[in-house]
């Protein structure tokens, strides 16, 4: 769970970063990009403290995820703001999805990551709304862009399961 979930929010972090790249930071779309940036990047720094303190094995794909994310993010920037936060909206209805998966497996057995899934969960839910708020579903053909990056983060959850 900590590999996959690492790996996860560096994706977000790369996604975010290629979004940003694209599109600076003057406009409403980007300052709330930033801000969700911002909230992964401590989700990431606190599943990077917990493979090093659990001694987990990263996955091997994180090159992967570093070009693959940033890709996705500049893609999705340089169709607009709402393509932007499609992407955003697309990726965080699939994470609700994993860390509730995990929350149920978890049970009572481990706490401390448990609560910080909750949390993360919690945060990343806001980003989804904030997402849709901002439009995300008004980009022409949003359910074929948000099942393709549905799709593309359900094989990234499972390649970093195993890999």
């Amino acid at each position: 769970m900590i590999r996959v979930d690492q790996a996860g929010e560096y994706g977000a972090t790369r996604i975010y970063a290629g979004q940003l790249a694209v599109m600076g930071d003057r406009t409403p779309a980007a300052r709330a990009i930033a801000g969700m940036a911002n909230q992964e990047t401590r989700h990431q720094a606190f599943f990077d403290a917990m493979v090093a303190k659990r001694g987990v094995r990263p996955t091997v794909l994180q090159p992967v995820w570093s070009v693959a994310g940033f890709a996705l993010g500049a893609v999705t920037a340089a169709l607009g703001p709402e393509a932007a936060m499609a992407c955003t909206a697309a990726v965080e209805t699939e994470i609700d999805r994993h860390y509730s998966d995990q929350r149920a497996a978890l049970g009572d057995s481990d706490p401390e990551l448990s609560a910080a899934i909750e949390e993360f969960q919690e945060e990343e839910l806001e980003h989804r709304a904030t997402a849709l708020a901002s439009g995300a579903e008004n980009v022409p053909g949003y359910p074929v862009l948000s099942g393709l990056i549905g799709l593309g983060c359900r094989v990234a959850i499972a390649a970093a399961k195993r890999f």
